[in-house]
Parts: structure tokens; sequence; C-alpha cells
């Protein structure tokens, strides 16, 4: 099965520092993959790359076969590509449903009803249906991450790139969260970033461990846990 995401050689340094070197990675459709690593290992830099914020200083990268290296993050969005970043970015002064909207008119432009339609689909399989009417800004800050996910889920990404979505949830939060990934994993493929190893364990198919910029390691969450290299960059049991 091909890859729908995959990156060549792919690296980017800021002022001569290495912040990515030579990453090859490879995500298989409907796949489940975390990236994990210490603080400055690089995965912030990859990903930003991945979504077309900022350009590699060399390499490729590939989005279901069509090179996408140079293009801009909007047209990446329009092939498939939702990321929630790891600060949120909701609109603070809107609406959950006006959120969730702006994202769905993307994909479906100005049918209402059709809008309405995805806008409360979306907001129910958060957990977030009974609050479509609350302002934003009022939400507190896991719950403002869940309404992110909605927003990414209402676009129907082939890609759902989730930048440390549990940061903020209380563990009822997390385990709905873990329920909401798992129901996921047949319509779309899921990358996450995550520091919550109990999460990344229970949901990853395969992990992919950055360190210094490069790949370390990659395999099943019982093979990343029984590497001695991974234990001690990051699990800190080495």
């Amino acid at each position: 099965m091909s890859a729908i995401l995959s990156t060549r050689d792919l690296s980017r340094s800021f002022s001569g520092l290495r912040a990515v070197h030579e990453v090859d990675f490879e995500l298989a459709p409907n796949e489940i993959r975390a990236l994990i690593g210490p603080n400055g290992a690089g995965k912030t830099t990859f990903v930003s790359m991945l979504i077309g914020r900022i350009p590699p200083s060399s390499g490729r990268i590939f989005f279901d076969g069509r090179e996408i290296t140079r293009l801009p993050a909007h047209k990446r969005v329009q092939l498939g590509m939702a990321y929630t970043f790891q600060i949120t970015s909701v609109f603070a002064k809107l609406s959950l449903h006006e959120n969730v909207a702006l994202a769905a008119r993307r994909r479906l432009g100005h049918d209402r009803a059709a809008v309405d339609a995805e806008v409360a689909q979306a907001l129910a399989r958060v957990g977030l249906a009974d609050r479509a009417g609350q302002i934003a800004g009022d939400l507190s800050y896991g719950h403002q991450r869940l309404l992110e996910i909605a927003m990414g889920l209402a676009q129907h990404p082939r890609l759902l790139i989730l930048d440390e979505p549990t940061q903020g949830l209380a563990d009822s939060e997390i385990a709905e969260f873990k329920g909401l990934i798992r129901a996921l994993a047949p319509e779309t493929t899921i990358l996450l970033i995550e520091h919550n190893m109990s999460v990344v364990t229970e949901l990853a198919d395969r992990i992919t461990v950055l360190n210094f910029g490069e790949v370390l390691a990659e395999g099943t969450p019982g093979e990343i846990h029984a590497n001695r290299a991974v234990q001690a960059a990051y699990l800190g049991t080495g």
C-alpha cells in the first residue's frame, strides 16, 4: 500500500543550527502514527514543514503521490490535510458553531443546511454538541482543544495532524479523546504529536521517535518501549 504522506531527506536549519536532518518518513493510509521525542528534538519543525508553515532547507515532501514540497499551506488543506496547533487557534469571540462553520465552508461553500449539518456532527463527535451557541473564548483550554479538533473534522481531512491534543484535558476527557481517535481511524489517517505516553501506547499503530532532528527509532509501541536507545534518550529508563 503506497504512503499517503512521505518525506525524503527532509532537512531544515536555522542560522546554521540543524533542527531536522535528512528525515525519511512514510505514513500509510488509515494509520495512527505517533511522533515523539524530547523537547528540542525537531518535532515542531518537522510538522511545520509537512503543513507548509516553513519551507525545508532541502529534501522533498509527498502527499498521496504528489510532491507538495513548495505548495503553500492553504493548498495542502485543499488536498485534504488538516492540522491542529499546539496552542489553540480558535476564534475566541465567535461561537463554537461559527468556528466550526468557518472550517466547514472551505469544503461545502455557502450551502447553509449542509454546513449546519456538518457543524452539528463535528461538535457531537467531540462531545461539545450542547455548547454550540457558547462563545469559544469562554471555554476551558481543554475544551478549546476539542473545538479545534471539531474544526479539523468538519473539513473531512484525509490526513489529520494533531499537535499535543490531550494537553489541558481532564482524565475523563482524555478517555473520550481516545475513543474519538479510534472511531476516526477507519475514515482518515492520523499523525499524533503527543507527550502523554499512555495515550501514545494505547492509540498508535506505530511510533516514530525524533532525537536531535533525526529519526532515532521507528516501530510498534512494544518495540519502541523495549528500544534501549529510546529508553536512554526519551523514556528515562536507560
